[in-house]
Parts: C-alpha cells; structure tokens; sequence
C-alpha cells in the first residue's frame, strides 16, 4: 500500500514524519502542500475518511491561521466554507497529512501512524 505523504517540506514534524516512513519501509510518495494545495474536493473526500473533526485539518499553530483569526471565525462558518477556505492556501491546512486507501491522517502522532499504517 502506498501512502500519498502531503507535506511542507521545512517543516519539522514533517522531517519527522517522512523520517518515520523511511525507517518504517513504508512506501511514499511526497507532495509539496504549499505547490500543489489540496482542493475542496480531496480535502472533503480526507475528512470523510478520518472521521475527524474538521478542525484537526486547520493548521492551528500557523502565521495565516492567526493572522485571520480563524480562531474566532471557524465557529460560525459552514462546513463547505471550511472546505473553500482550506483550499484556498496549503499554509492553512494541518500537516502533514498521510492518505493510504481508507486511511487518512492528519498530524504526525507517532502511536497512530504506528496504528493505521503498518501492516
């Protein structure tokens, strides 16, 4: 099973992640989030996948989450306006994110990567 490994390449957690992969044998193909950003349309089909909540998708701790104060604006928007607003810039969107067939993680947890991806 090939894992579709989306990521920001300085990133630390991602270094960390892809570092994980190689030790672990998993097979991977990389995608740069701030080149070729998820579209509304993959980031629906992932969070339906994960099972879970949207949030976990925003990336939090980023300059532009907080520069537009999504903090306070998340609550009231509707789910296919997250979906637009993730799509618009991949510094927005959480990561890394890992797609393997039904399996879709978003944030490199070690335990549940360890969990879902190895076989």
């Amino acid at each position: 099973m090939e894992v579709l490994f989306v990521e920001y390449p300085k990133c630390s957690t991602c270094i960390k992640a892809q570092k994980w992969l190689k030790e672990q044998g998993i097979v991977y193909s990389s995608r740069n989030i701030k080149e070729a950003n998820p579209d509304k349309k993959e980031l629906k089909e992932w969070h339906e996948k994960s099972g879970l909540d949207i949030k976990r998708f925003f990336n939090t701790s980023g300059v532009l989450y907080k520069e537009m104060q999504l903090k306070d604006k998340l609550p009231a928007m509707s789910l296919e306006e997250k979906y637009e607003l993730l799509a618009t810039d991949g510094m927005l969107v959480k990561r890394p994110i890992a797609v393997a067939g039904g399996v879709v993680l978003a944030g490199f947890k070690e335990e549940e990567w360890e969990d879902k991806l190895k076989e």
